[in-house]
């Protein structure tokens, strides 16, 4: 039996850096957001033994390390079951863009499975196993708005915000998560140095062991919570676009800016482009190099996109995707 799941992308509206772990994990705080932009996962359960992944991109690695993979190893462990598992990932979302492209089709994996095998996993095995495989691989068990907490992979439902035209850039490059933070652990050492230049730079970058940085962003999210009109058109006026702009006001940033952009400037082009191509809130997504912005409407949006698409940065326009409809 051949299953087809959408396996839908996410961007971080904000993003907060905490302190690094004794397990080498930093402390996150960050606002997930799915988008509509997906690849599709196909799942076929045959005759045999083995698992299979096949994708037409080559930046994709079809050996064990793929995390449709590593799910589904474990999928056939918790289901104390044996078979043949054929994995076809139809790409679309680029690789190592901040997008969670790699969690998304694990999950997707994960759910195409359950169906072609015709049996069901407890959620609570879904949760463990995801967060095995990655961390930002729960929240696409979720989907919707999302609070990320722990090193990503702790994630509770947020009132949802309503669908928001979204311009996607994707420049082509690719960042390391990984060197992304130890970036910032260097950043973050400097900033503790005597004499360090930006005092108040300083100290938000280091805070009370790095916890005065996820703290406010909590509490960022907090005010916008208790604040924002829920189940409201983005499209309106007045009030109706409360609930983008009050977390917008909040005071959502995200620190992989501070050291994914000296590196890669064109990055911070790009965010400059959207922001005034009319963008109401642009930002990285993740550590990149997906760069995103919100817009007022699908029309200005599809400016947006064409405005970088002239500048030779691929774009898409697109909406945020509500839980009800993930």
């Amino acid at each position: 039996m051949s299953v087809a799941v959408r396996s839908f992308a996410k961007i971080n509206l904000g993003l907060r850096i905490g302190a690094r772990r004794e397990d080498g994990f930093h402390d996150l705080r960050t606002v997930y957001q799915t988008i509509a932009l997906h690849d599709t996962v196909r799942v076929e359960a045959g005759r045999g033994m083995g698992i299979e992944i096949r994708c037409q991109s080559g930046a994709v690695p079809c050996d064990e390390s793929n995390t449709c993979y590593r799910v589904a190893e474990r999928v056939l462990r918790a289901l104390k079951t044996r078979g043949k598992i054929t994995i076809t990932i139809e790409k679309r979302l680029p690789v190592q863009g901040g997008l969670g492209a790699a969690s998304s089709n694990a999950i997707a994996a994960m759910l195409g499975m359950e169906q072609a095998l015709k049996t069901q996993i407890a959620p609570e095995e879904k949760l463990r196993i995801a967060a095995e495989v990655g961390s930002d691989v729960p929240l696409f068990l979720v989907g919707g708005t999302i609070l990320g907490m722990g090193r990503g992979e702790q994630v509770f439902p947020l009132a949802d915000l309503p669908p928001i035209p979204c311009v996607i850039a994707t420049p082509a490059l690719g960042v390391s998560t990984p060197k992304a933070f130890a970036d910032w652990d260097k950043l973050a050492a400097q900033a503790k140095m005597p004499g360090a230049r930006n005092s108040s730079h300083a100290a938000k970058l280091t805070g009370s062991n790095g916890s005065d940085t996820i703290n406010g962003f909590s509490q960022s999210v907090l005010s916008w919570l208790w604040s924002s009109a829920t189940g409201v058109s983005a499209m309106g006026g007045g009030r109706a676009e409360a609930p983008l702009l009050d977390l917008v006001r909040a005071g959502i940033e995200n620190d992989f800016e501070q050291v994914v952009f000296p590196q890669h400037p064109e990055l911070r082009d790009v965010k400059r482009v959207l922001e005034g191509a009319g963008a109401q809130y642009a930002s990285l997504s993740g550590s990149g190099s997906t760069v995103y912005g919100l817009f007022p409407s699908k029309d200005a949006a599809q400016k947006g996109a064409q405005k970088l698409e002239a500048s030779g940065t691929p774009a898409f326009a697109t909406t945020t995707l509500p839980r009800r409809e993930y």
